[in-house]
């Protein structure tokens, strides 16, 4: 089953590092990289805003929580927003290039 994994980072650099060790890892198959993006938020009490790079991991299922864990571990913000879900549907080429990630993990 395919999975994905939404991650924003504070710069290009950072996200590159990040998807390449998970990429190296085989912990994804694809990282989706999109630079632009414009976050409000809060945090600790205080308003703020910024400008970071989104990143978009493909994932297999079985490995998502492994993904999430080693991203968590890899990211320059002491508490990053990592999400991972598991996809309802996904094309038969896309489910079958993202199992073989699970295949070389197990």
């Amino acid at each position: 089953m395919a999975a994905l994994i939404w991650c924003p980072f504070p710069d290009e650099a950072s996200a590159e590092s990040a998807a390449t060790t998970l990429l190296d890892e085989r912990l994804v198959a694809c990282a989706n990289m999109i630079a632009g993006v414009r976050s409000l938020f809060t945090w600790q009490g205080e308003r703020g805003q910024g400008d970071e790079v989104g990143v978009l991991f493909k994932t297999d299922a079985r490995v998502l929580d492994q993904a999430v864990a080693r991203l968590e571990m890899l990211h320059p913000y002491d508490a990053p927003a990592i999400m991972g879900w598991r996809c309802d549907a996904a094309g038969v080429a896309t489910a079958q290039w993202l199992g073989e990630l699970a295949e070389t993990t197990q």
